[in-house]
């Protein structure tokens, strides 16, 4: 499949799910959870504040809300229109001040050494050139500054037919919901068309951010233990690749 193809079916696949994946998101907003994805942040960001943080695939914002809550100047960015709209919303409700744009994760337009941090969820496993996203993010990076991309090895999941994360309670805080088969099927295409999902990660990850330019990285796959407790999948744990500029 073509790049700009599937890069369309992903736009559409999560503009589709936009109103359903909020729901969650608005859960985990006011859930104990949330606590517990900061205190896992602040571990690696650096120590001086507030920090110009970018949130990239933002989704419905949950990461840049919570960092902005916590006192940092943050900007989230999706390539789905209808992401980002249903971010500025949940900002306004919440009384936090995020700037949210349309845009590519791969190629943006801000400037060289615009940002502290870069941080990322549940992204990565959708870009069609990782590759090029770590070199992007490393020319946004100041010196020093650092990338914390949570994600998964979600083709495993769809390989093992894991649907545990499809099938929660509108009341939940992890996991999605409104998935139809055809939903489903569309994901599991998507999923095994991406290069991510034909590697091991994320020592995939620790090579292409050596050639991007980072000065050091590192793993922890113990973070979803951490973090999501029991509502980790197994067949798709949640890790953190971490990397730092130089």
């Amino acid at each position: 499949m073509e790049e700009k193809e599937l890069t369309r079916r992903v736009r559409d696949y999560w503009t589709e799910r936009t109103p359903d994946f909020s729901i969650i998101r608005h859960n985990e907003l006011k859930d104990e959870i949330s606590r517990r994805w900061l205190q896992e942040m602040n571990v690696h960001l650096p120590k001086h504040a507030p920090l110009d943080i970018l949130d990239v695939g933002t989704g419905t914002g949950y990461f840049a809300i919570l960092l902005a809550r916590a006192g940092h100047r943050v900007t989230g960015i999706d390539l789905t229109p209808s992401m980002i709209e249903e971010a500025k919303s949940t900002a306004q409700e919440q009384d936090v001040q995020v700037r949210f744009l349309p845009g590519d994760a791969q190629n943006t337009a801000f400037p060289d050494a615009s940002f502290d941090a870069v941080v990322t969820r549940n992204l990565t496993w959708t870009l069609t050139d990782l590759e090029q996203a770590y070199r992007e993010w490393h020319r946004l990076l100041k010196p020093g500054g650092i990338l914390l991309n949570f994600d998964a090895n979600y083709a495993d999941n769809v390989r093992n037919n894991n649907q545990k994360a499809s099938r929660v309670k509108p009341e939940d805080v992890y996991g999605h919901i409104g998935i139809t088969p055809e939903l489903s099927r569309e994901n599991a295409e998507i999923t095994l068309s991406m290069p991510a999902s034909r590697h091991k990660r994320p020592e995939w990850d620790k090579t292409l951010a050596g050639r991007a330019g980072f000065a050091s990285c590192g793993a922890d796959p113990d973070a979803g233990q951490r973090i999501l407790r029991e509502k980790d999948l197994s067949d798709a744990p949640l890790f953190l690749f971490w990397a730092k500029k130089g």
